[in-house]
């Protein structure tokens, strides 16, 4: 008889819920278009411009050091003494091999330093404008009504009357308009 009861309490329960969840209103969706946030703001636009600066300076110093290597290895080259030669020249041709490969690693570690450095301040100018997007965009979800928010590259189609990235720009542009492209030195260990 216990059972009967568990039983038809289990029944009424699993008939009830699917009651509940058919009472809730059906959910409005807004649509957020974050690449044209990140590259169309005041702030990305700003950091951009600054980052490109960068990012041409380590491009000339790649290009610069190309040829300057380029005809130093070619002059080492040229210069390669005989295997007839004494043990005394060799030995300097060597030492300038020698020095020419230091100098190359250090280069090449120079040039991958500044390429960790400014792919780190790229990724930290997109956290400030998505940290400061993220309270924006929950106030033009409240204003809304909606319930759900939506990058626009999750979606195959959509309409633009459910696209807010016009407000979520100028009220960021307001909210944000510079960052900094210097991202923070990580802590040692």
């Amino acid at each position: 008889m216990k059972t009967m009861t568990k039983f038809a309490l289990l029944a009424a329960a699993a008939i009830a819920t699917p009651a509940l969840a058919q009472t809730l209103p059906p959910p409005v969706i807004i649509i957020v278009d974050m690449d044209r946030v990140i590259g169309d703001s005041a702030a990305g636009k700003q950091a951009a411009g600054e980052l490109k600066t960068r990012n041409d300076a380590i491009q000339a110093r790649v290009a610069s050091l190309r040829t300057q290597f380029g005809s130093e290895q070619e002059t080492l080259q040229k210069s390669a003494p005989a295997q007839t030669a004494t043990p005394a020249v060799i030995a300097a041709f060597q030492a300038k091999v020698n020095d020419f490969q230091k100098r190359q690693q250090t280069a090449e570690a120079d040039l991958q330093k500044r390429g960790n450095d400014f792919q780190a301040s790229r990724q930290y100018v997109v956290k400030q404008i998505n940290d400061a997007a993220t309270p924006v965009i929950t106030a033009v979800m409240l204003e809304r009504g909606a319930t759900i928010v939506l990058p626009e590259g999750a979606t195959l189609q959509h309409s633009k009357s459910i696209d807010v990235t016009a407000d979520v720009l100028g009220r960021l542009d307001k909210a944000l308009p510079r960052v900094s492209t210097t991202a923070p030195v990580a802590p040692t260990k």
